[in-house]
């Protein structure tokens, strides 16, 4: 199962040692249009969506389910996307 969390540095820097906490936003199918709305929904909870693919509800999201993270870098409201290995790369954007 897809999963989209909003969260911010804190919780990216909890990610990074443990798992991240957050209310995940799902999808309503696997639409690329649902799942985007997904996205943006996620977005409302915090400056940067981690995508996470989870076997169950209860499954805490540790960085071994992340698939992407998605920010906006340049002001446009449009969510770059970045790879899980790019994560110290996001943190570094939220930072300045």
């Amino acid at each position: 199962m897809r999963i989209y969390i909003g969260t911010d540095a804190a919780g990216l820097e909890g990610l990074r040692t443990g798992s991240l906490e957050g209310a995940p936003v799902l999808a309503e199918s696997d639409d690329e249009e649902h799942e985007y709305e997904a996205m943006l929904a996620a977005a409302e909870d915090g400056p940067v969506v981690v995508v996470a693919e989870i076997d169950h509800d209860e499954q805490s999201v540790t960085a071994r389910e992340v698939v992407s993270f998605h920010t906006d870098i340049d002001g446009s409201g449009n969510l770059a996307w970045f790879a899980p290995e790019e994560i110290n790369t996001v943190l570094e954007h939220l930072s300045r």
